[in-house]
């Protein structure tokens, strides 16, 4: 009987010696795969889109030409807009108003005389004709860009290409104090001796001398999807990304959507997603003990009174944003029609954006960070390409698909990032609640002065994040 049991017991063990490595290969393997498909990262799907005028053309392929481009003007174009500034009628301000009903209107004459008077367009137009412009189309429409190299580059270095993203109501200009800074930082005292950059500072379609979208639905992410054409069409198979405002949202959805090709990610401002009781907590408890919920004594001075500062000053602040992301095309008619009511909406935010303190004083506090001619060059690059209603547009494309801009902050940021939080800026993001989002901060700065358009306020201070940032990125 034993003798008989032998043979079926050895088959019996044969059989589980393939069974039992078999099963637990299977039950491996489901281990392995759940496991890698956690931590398979999520992107933004890139898809495709038209926003030329009528129906995409069936065959023929887009012309991928890069075409140098220069800005001009013309007599007729100056005496068009001194005509309307010599005609503008005005309201009195209240007594004592300064800025916070809006624009004060006895400072505002001030700087249409200014306009009228002092301000040279033509020579602005050759300031910002001093670095190379191009245009290219992609998916229907011209994109326009400067692409600024470095004039000399140390033996050995690596040049890292940097594509800059503005936002509203700023424009490529804004960057024209850092680029120098980035593409010859040795001649600008930043002879940190390892970084040098070839900037790519393109316009939002609908901004500038960018063609407007002839289609609705036009958002960051069709935005961001053109501008990683554009790079791959410059030659550029990996690069490094920045932005603030619409530029910080756009260049990470870039990051989001790509995160092979962009080496790493810079911004000045963060939108994180505030919903949640985690975030609840938080800001309960980090008015008393900060060190618990991860906020730092500076976070604290930035957030506290909570109230006042998330709330109200954003309720204040967002006005334009409602009418933007609502009904933009009707206040756009007033402002592309006149150059006087353009300049006061648009330099209103360049006032109390920078600082909000500047709401207490009569000139908004403008000419004590820029000057008017360079406040009143933004402004013409909107005026001159009739594109207020279009950049205006660009809030209604976005909330209205997104109210709360929440959307894609559930696909985490997983490329290498660099966070710039200054001080006046419309919020302030602590670290740890950015990490929710931005899984691998490299850099986090509190930077010690500046405001909302950080490029064109503080450029040596960017200049230096942005650099420092980078550093330490080539040496992961």
């Amino acid at each position: 009987n034993t003798i008989l049991c032998f043979p079926r017991s050895f088959e019996y063990s044969q059989k589980n010696a393939v069974l039992v490595p078999a099963a637990a290969l299977g039950v491996g393997g489901m281990l392995v795969f759940w496991l890698r498909s956690r931590h398979k990262i999520k992107t933004i799907e890139m898809g495709d889109g038209w926003w030329g005028s009528g129906e995409r053309p069936l065959k023929g392929k887009e012309d991928e030409s890069i075409r140098p481009f220069k800005i001009e003007t013309s007599d007729k174009e100056i005496e068009d807009l001194h005509r309307r500034l010599e005609q503008a009628r005005y309201a009195p301000p209240l007594e004592g108003a300064a800025f916070h009903y809006g624009f004060n209107s006895n400072y505002l004459r001030k700087v249409v005389a200014y306009w009228r008077n002092q301000f040279d367009w033509r020579k602005q137009v050759e300031v910002l004709n001093k670095y190379p412009h191009f245009l290219t189309t992609i998916e229907g429409i011209d994109i326009h860009f400067i692409h600024v190299k470095p004039s000399y580059v140390p033996h050995g270095r690596a040049v890292q290409p940097l594509l800059m993203v503005h936002g509203w109501p700023g424009s490529f200009y804004e960057f024209y104090k850092i680029i120098p800074l980035l593409t010859e930082p040795a001649g600008h005292g930043l002879n940190e001796g390892d970084m040098v950059f070839e900037v790519i500072c393109p316009s939002i379609p609908g901004y500038g001398f960018s063609e407007a979208p002839h289609q609705k639905g036009f958002d960051t992410i069709a935005t961001a999807r053109i501008f990683h054409k554009l790079m791959n069409r410059l030659g550029f198979k990996q690069y490094y990304v920045q932005g603030g405002d619409w530029g910080s949202r756009i260049t990470t959805n870039m990051a989001q959507m790509l995160p092979q090709s962009v080496k790493g990610l810079h911004v000045n401002l963060v939108f994180v997603n505030k919903q949640g009781l985690r975030r609840m907590i938080s800001v309960m408890l980090g008015a008393y003990v900060p060190w618990l919920v991860g906020l730092t004594r500076e976070d604290v001075r930035r957030t506290y009174p909570f109230m006042q500062k998330n709330i109200y000053d954003l309720l204040r602040e967002s006005g334009y944003l409602h009418i933007q992301a609502t009904k933009p095309d009707t206040a756009g008619c007033g402002l592309n029609d006149s150059p006087v009511g353009l300049a006061a909406y648009i330099l209103e935010k360049f006032s109390t954006w920078t600082d909000k303190s500047f709401l207490h004083k009569d000139d908004g506090g403008l000419e004590s960070k820029y000057s008017l001619d360079e406040l009143l060059t933004n402004v013409m690059i909107y005026w001159v390409t009739s594109s207020i209603v279009s950049s205006m547009r660009f809030y209604k494309e976005n909330f209205s698909k997104d109210p709360d801009l929440t959307v894609y902050a559930r696909v985490g940021v997983y490329v290498p990032t660099g966070i710039a939080a200054f001080p006046q800026e419309i919020v302030h993001t602590p670290r740890v609640w950015a990490k929710q989002n931005f899984k691998n901060i490299i850099t986090y700065t509190y930077m010690p002065r500046g405001g909302h358009f950080a490029a064109f306020e503080e450029p040596k201070l960017l200049a230096q994040d942005i650099m420092h940032f980078v550093r330490k990125v080539e040496q992961l």
